[in-house]
């Protein structure tokens, strides 16, 4: 019988808990889209009883999305489960993952809790989980600092009230993998045992740069399931890359021995998309999926490469959807030009997407001595998913500087009718929000910003993101431009006119 790894992402989760992060429920199922695509066993689609819009995103997801398992994240209690199945009852296979904190300073400061309650409540929690399907995690927050004997006892406690997969969350990122190692084989020992019912999982964090190293040394203890997300996001340092761990399982067969379903082909799509939608970058150096994953400027590894690419490769770029291809296009090429570029990159375009493409693409060549692909994927991202509002950033003069106050003046199409607005702040981004935020006669709270270089260089391309909060909603704005200040009054506009829709 084939040995088999479960793959069980929680970018939409865990991932989204990352500082910063605010995705919109319509965002997050174009995510869950693509991890199908990518093939994950089970996608975590959020934590339903969190938030409307969590559950809003969830139900989407469990609705729309086919192929691999929805789950929701459930606290031990009967209202979170019960909402969980609500949202999820839709989906053709869906799981419950109930957990709750079972470390000594867990139980103590937050919970407020006895151990002897928190048994109680975790056994409850799966048991009411089990009413409504036949799929339930179990996970005890903060298992690696709990203590073993109390671990054990609550983690048979949850496979006799019905849990069918036991999940040991490393919640802190406390672990190394020698002490995870032989935590996994007691557990796998103990609590599972020779039970074919019941699956051992792992989700381990990056506080310590060793979530990888520890999920993939759970493997030869017994774990079946991995947990991680997409480049790694999640709170504080974040959670095991799962492009990683696929992409080891499929190099390293002789290491781990075990089978996944994951097209590795839809690695970089995936990652793109995650990073361009919550605007957290992919590092240059990220393994998989970095920018420079399978570039060479070294002229030793340079000759070696042309040689023979496995003397310095030992993934094939084409096998994670990577490509070598270098377009370099500048102000003078034409639509001919652009569409040729499109097409060596697989991207195909409607006339009207292609049109404002093309437009954003000289506006940015005319800055710019030239454009290669990463900035021809940025440039037909931003204009696939800009959003179209009925206020228009028609122009914008800043100026200020040393003992001058910075002021700006944005002139806003507004229902067809140009408005000039003037604004002041501590710098020139600052007095841009001002103006527009006064065009639109809100009182948003800028609550994150963020400008991501597309390239580097004098000349660079960055990728803007705000996130505003009005009346406790967040929106989100992206743009791309050589100019940030001009990118960011674009970004601040979109988000404003999301607040409008």
């Amino acid at each position: 019988m084939e040995d088999r790894l479960v793959i069980f992402d929680t970018t939409l989760r865990d991932g989204e808990q990352a500082p910063g992060i605010a995705l919109t429920p319509d965002e997050k199922v174009v995510i869950a889209h693509q991890l199908a695509k990518l093939k994950v066993d089970v996608m975590e689609a959020g934590f339903a009883a969190s938030s409307p819009g969590d559950f809003e995103a969830v139900s989407k997801i469990a609705a729309g999305v086919r192929g691999p398992v929805i789950a929701s994240l459930a606290r031990a209690h009967p209202d979170d489960i019960d909402k969980a199945y609500d949202a999820l009852k839709v989906a053709d296979a869906f799981r419950i993952h109930v957990f709750m904190s079972t470390s000594r300073i867990h139980m103590e400061k937050m919970l407020r809790m006895t151990p002897e309650e928190v048994l109680k409540a975790s056994i409850e929690g799966v048991t009411r989980a089990r009413r409504y399907t036949d799929d339930v995690e179990f996970s005890p927050q903060d298992a690696t600092r709990t203590d073993h004997d109390f671990l054990i006892e609550v983690c048979k406690a949850a496979v006799a009230a019905g849990a069918t997969t036991i999940n040991i969350p490393d919640t802190v990122g406390y672990a190394t993998p020698t002490d995870f190692v032989d935590l996994m084989k007691t557990m796998f020992r103990e609590v599972k045992g020779d039970r074919d019912d019941v699956t051992m999982s792992v989700h381990c964090h990056n506080d310590l740069g060793l979530a990888v190293a520890n999920s993939l040394s759970s493997i030869a203890a017994g774990a079946r399931q991995i947990e991680g997300a997409i480049n790694g996001i999640g709170e504080r340092a974040g959670n095991t890359s799962i492009e990683e761990i696929i992409m080891a399982i499929k190099t390293r067969q002789d290491v781990f021995g075990v089978e996944i379903g994951a097209d590795t082909t839809q690695i970089t799509d995936t990652s793109r998309l995650v990073s361009r939608l919550t605007g957290y970058p992919v590092q240059y150096n990220k393994a998989v999926v970095g920018r420079n994953a399978f570039a060479h400027e070294s002229g030793i590894h340079q000759h070696g490469v042309l040689r023979d690419k496995q003397t310095y490769e030992i993934m094939d770029a084409a096998s994670v959807g990577q490509t070598a291809a270098q377009i370099i296009l500048g102000k003078h090429s034409g639509r001919a030009g652009f569409a040729d570029a499109l097409s060596k990159l697989e991207i195909s375009l409607e006339d009207d997407a292609f049109a404002r493409a093309f437009e954003k693409f000289k506006q940015l060549a005319d800055r710019k001595v030239q454009i290669g692909e990463d900035e021809i994927r940025a440039i037909v991202d931003e204009e696939s998913d800009h959003f179209v509002g009925d206020v228009v950033l028609v122009g914008l003069h800043v100026s200020g500087g040393n003992d001058v106050t910075p002021t700006a003046t944005a002139t806003l199409n507004i229902g067809g009718t140009e408005h000039r607005f003037t604004g002041e702040g501590d710098g020139m981004v600052h007095a841009a929000f001002a103006a527009i935020r006064s065009g639109f006669g809100s009182d948003a709270r800028l609550v994150d910003y963020r400008v991501v270089p597309v390239t580097s260089g004098a000349d660079a391309m960055a990728e803007i993101n705000v996130v505003i909060r009005i009346d406790e909603i967040t929106y989100s704005g992206r743009a791309l431009n050589t100019d940030v200040v001009e990118g960011s009054a674009e970004a601040f506009v979109e988000a404003l006119n999301k607040s409008r829709a």
